[in-house]
């Protein structure tokens, strides 16, 4: 039973989106939890609606804290200025929700998806994603992509491998949320439900570049899809600038002349042009110009900065070391060696639900996957840097069998 003064305000949440999201939104009381049964409070006796409680899931999750060290783009740099996945997440979640709300969908849904959406990645970006995928597919367990590993942190690992029942919608915006701009009008796949969404998350580690391939369920969803790469396309150039890898007056006229030369002016844009060209509508589009410029900065960020063999020289020594970690991590578990950081750090924090149902080799991308980087090179270090003794044994010296 819930109070008078609860109700009043669940009832004026619900009056509220009626009377102020677009008949395109997808609406709160139209959430779906897989186990809605787990909820401490129903959702509908809440008065946190359920994509506002998914935020709060999200931000509180071990996942999440690890945003902190996460690279974005460049590994390596001792630069305080340049941009980690803890604020790309944050960019990312204020674009969508400015172009949410001038389109009038649903923020409270915009929000945990944009929060969540790179939960998954890997410790130095997408070249660990890289290395992570290519010891999957040796290993025969198919592949590893940050989408779908981010929804696994979420359904699958954290609250000690019980998952945090987080709903339908936001689960499959996160999914779906790395499709890229292949296409000026975008349009969601509304027909979706558990069970497609489930097929869909199965075949992205099944499938190579499955992911591509599949659009979210929501207008939201599709609006954190875009403003994902609004978040990271002009920053990216400014911390390129910043670590001296470009020049300003490298990026090309005909790109300039459209969206300007700065993060700003390119957020700016782009973001206005999506909302003239979507207003009112069930899909989202860009105009003629835009779209045509949006690409021709994508070809210039790729050749000059994410592909630039400046910042690719150290990626064989990186590759090494996870590949060296993860056959460490995997015969520890296969001989059952409970001193292994791998069952310190993770499988001694979880639950039959999640060691009874993973394979050794899946645990092990789990644990590696969910790095920061800082943690990642102190457990290279520990595991293949030898420890100094000093100068003399003593009982805090390393045993010499290396335990």
């Amino acid at each position: 039973m819930v109070s008078p003064i609860y109700q009043k305000i669940i009832d004026n949440n619900r009056e509220r989106e009626e009377k102020i999201l677009s008949p395109y939104a997808c609406k709160n009381h139209s959430g779906i939890r897989q186990q809605p049964e787990r909820e401490k409070i129903a959702d509908h006796l809440n008065i946190r609606p359920i994509f506002f409680h998914d935020t709060d899931k999200i931000i509180h999750s071990l996942a999440f804290t690890r945003y902190i060290d996460k690279t974005q783009v460049f590994s390596l740099f001792q630069n305080d200025h340049i941009t980690h996945r803890v604020l790309h997440v944050q960019f990312v979640s204020k674009i969508a929700r400015v172009i949410g709300r001038c389109l009038r969908l649903n923020e409270d849904l915009i929000e945990p998806i944009a929060l969540g959406h790179d939960i998954g990645h890997a410790p130095y970006g997408h070249d660990g994603e890289t290395f992570l995928d290519q010891l999957c597919i040796r290993h025969g367990i198919g592949h590893f992509y940050h989408n779908a590993q981010s929804v696994r942190w979420l359904k699958e690992i954290e609250h000690q491998g019980r998952g945090l029942n987080i709903s339908l919608q936001v689960m499959d915006g996160i999914l779906a949320h790395n499709g890229e701009m292949t296409h000026q009008i975008l349009q969601p796949d509304y027909k979706k439900d558990w069970d497609s969404f489930l097929t869909d998350y199965r075949l992205c580690f099944k499938e190579e570049d499955y992911h591509k391939k599949i659009r979210p369920m929501t207008l939201e969803g599709m609006v954190v899809r875009v403003a994902d790469i609004i978040g990271y396309i002009g920053r990216d150039i400014e911390d390129a600038i910043t670590v001296k890898l470009i020049h300003r007056e490298d990026i090309p006229c005909e790109v300039v002349e459209v969206l300007g030369n700065r993060n700003d002016t390119i957020i700016n844009r782009l973001a206005l042009d999506l909302i003239e060209n979507s207003f009112d509508k069930n899909y989202l589009a860009f105009g003629d110009e835009v779209f045509s410029a949006l690409g021709k900065l994508k070809a210039f960020n790729y050749e000059n900065i994410y592909l630039n063999p400046l910042i690719k020289g150290q990626n064989d020594k990186i590759k090494r070391m996870f590949e060296l970690l993860f056959e460490k991590y995997l015969d520890d578990l296969r001989n059952k060696r409970v001193n292994s950081p791998i069952h310190k750090f993770f499988i001694s924090h979880l639950e039959p639900i999640y060691l009874d149902n993973t394979s050794s080799v899946r645990m092990v991308v789990d644990f590696i996957s969910g790095m920061t980087d800082d943690f990642f090179n102190r457990q290279f270090k520990k595991s293949f840097i030898p420890t100094p003794f000093g100068m003399e044994i003593s009982i805090q010296s390393p045993s010499l069998d290396g335990s």
